[in-house]
C-alpha cells in the first residue's frame, strides 16, 4: 500500500509540490480570465444554447466554455516547462506531448459540436481519432495486473492502444452525459482531476521523484485547475456552459492521468502488493466516474428498451430525477459532488490512510449522503418550485 510520508531516503528526489500546486493556480487563473472572452466570442460565432423540451434552463446560453478550459490547460504546461523542477516530466516521458495533440483534436470536434451540432457517430469518430493519437505518441497501456494469479498481462502495441481507446471513450462519454446541470461537469472533473493529483503526489513521494510519475501529477493539477477557474462562470445560474469541448476535454485527461499513473508499470519493478497500489489511479477515476458512468449505462439501457437509438436525449437521467423529487437545482449539484467526493475519499484514502480509518469515514460520509438525498428539502412545507426558484 502507497504511504505518502517522506520521500525515500537516498533517492536524492525533491518532490516539486510547490511548483505542482502553482500549476493548478496557473491553469485556474487564466481559465478563469479566459472564459470571460470565449463568453463574448461564442455569442458572436453563434455558439449559443436554445432551451430544448430535456434543458434544465430557460434562455439562450453560449457554450463552447471548455475552449477557456483548453487554453487554460495549455498555459499551465507550457509554464511548467519553464519550471527546472517540473522539466524532467517533459524530458523523458510522452505524456505530455500525447495529451496535448489528443486534447486540440477533441476540443476542435467539441468547438464544432457547440456550434453546428454533430451526430453521434461523428462525434464517436472524433473521439477514438484523439484517444487513438494518443496511444500512438506514446500515452498507452502497456501492462494489465491479473489479481487471480498475481501477475501481468504484457499487451502488444495494437492491445495496448484498444485499452486506451476503450477506457479514454468510455469516460468522455459519461462525462458527456453527466454535463446537465450547472457546475456539475466541472464540479466532478474537479473532484476527480484533484483525487488523481493528491494521488500522485503520493506516488511521487514513494518513488522519489520518479520521473514518469511527473506528467499524471502535472496534468492533474492542471485539469483540477482549469474545472476550478472555469466553475465561477458556470455553477448555477450559469453564464456560460463548457459544452461539448468542455465534457469531452475532462474526459480525455481523466483518461490520461489514470493510464498514465498505472497502465505502464510493469510488475518485475515492484511485485504484486504494489501493483494494486499503483493501478489505483484507474480505480480511483472508476470509483469517482461510477455514478457518470452508472447514468450513461442505465441511459443506453433504458434507450435500448424503448426501441431508439442509444444517443437519443431524454429527461431520465440521474439529476433529472433529484429534480423531480423535490431537490433544488444547486442542491441536486451539491448532493452529487457529496456522493462523488465521498467515493474518491474512500478511492485515494486506502492509499494514504489507514484503511479502518478510511472504512469509518467513508461509512458515515455514504449515511449522510444517503439522508440528505432521501430528504428533498428542509423546508418540508414549501412546494419544490418555490424552493428552486427562492435559491
Amino acid at each position: 500500500m502507497i504511504r505518502a510520508i517522506a520521500p525515500i531516503s537516498g533517492s536524492g528526489s525533491v518532490v516539486p509540490l510547490r511548483e505542482l500546486l502553482l500549476v493548478l493556480l496557473i491553469s485556474a487563473t487564466v481559465t478563469f480570465l479566459a472564459t470571460g472572452g470565449i463568453r463574448l466570442i461564442a455569442i458572436a460565432f453563434g455558439a449559443v444554447a436554445v432551451p430544448r423540451e430535456r434543458d434544465v434552463h430557460i434562455k439562450p446560453i453560449p457554450r463552447m466554455g471548455g475552449v477557456g478550459m483548453y487554453i487554460g490547460v495549455v498555459a499551465a504546461v507550457l509554464f511548467a516547462h519553464q519550471l527546472p523542477a517540473l522539466r524532467r516530466g517533459f524530458d523523458y516521458a510522452p505524456d505530455i506531448p500525447a495529451v496535448l495533440v489528443a486534447a486540440t483534436i477533441i476540443v476542435v470536434v467539441g468547438i464544432v459540436d457547440d456550434r453546428w451540432g454533430l451526430d453521434a457517430l461523428t462525434k464517436f469518430a472524433g473521439q477514438v481519432t484523439a484517444a487513438g493519437v494518443m496511444a500512438v505518441m506514446g500515452l498507452s497501456w502497456y501492462v494489465i495486473y491479473n489479481p487471480f494469479n498475481n501477475s501481468t498481462v504484457v499487451l502488444d502495441a495494437l492491445q495496448g492502444g484498444l485499452v486506451t481507446v476503450a477506457v479514454a471513450v468510455t469516460l468522455i462519454n459519461a462525462m458527456n452525459f453527466v454535463d446537465g446541470l450547472d457546475g456539475l461537469a466541472a464540479g466532478l472533473g474537479f473532484i476527480c482531476a484533484a483525487a488523481v493529483f493528491v494521488f500522485s503526489v503520493g506516488l511521487l513521494y514513494e518513488q522519489g521523484g520518479d520521473v514518469n510519475t511527473y506528467p499524471p501529477a502535472l496534468l492533474a493539477a492542471a485539469l483540477a485547475g482549469a474545472c476550478a477557474g472555469f466553475l465561477p462562470h458556470n455553477f448555477q445560474p450559469a453564464r456560460i456552459f463548457m459544452g461539448d469541448s468542455g465534457s469531452m476535454l475532462i474526459g480525455l485527461m481523466l483518461a490520461s492521468v489514470s493510464t498514465g499513473a498505472s497502465g505502464r508499470i510493469p510488475l518485475q519493478g515492484y511485485g504484486p502488493r504494489d501493483i494494486v497500489g499503483l493501478l489505483s489511479p484507474l480505480l480511483l477515476v472508476g470509483a469517482v466516474m461510477f455514478i457518470p458512468v452508472l447514468d450513461l449505462l442505465l441511459a443506453i439501457v433504458r434507450r435500448v428498451r424503448a426501441g431508439v437509438s442509444f444517443s437519443t436525449p431524454d429527461k431520465m437521467h440521474l439529476h433529472h430525477r433529484l429534480l423531480q423529487i423535490g431537490h433544488s437545482h444547486r442542491r441536486v449539484v451539491l448532493l452529487i459532488y457529496l456522493w462523488v467526493g465521498v467515493l474518491a475519499f474512500g478511492a485515494v484514502g486506502t492509499s494514504l490512510m489507514d484503511r479502518r480509518i478510511v472504512v469509518l469515514l467513508m461509512a458515515a460520509g455514504l449515511v449522510f449522503a444517503l439522508v440528505v438525498t432521501a430528504v428533498p428539502g428542509l423546508r418540508r412545507g414549501e412546494p419544490a418550485a418555490e424552493r428552486q426558484a427562492s435559491e
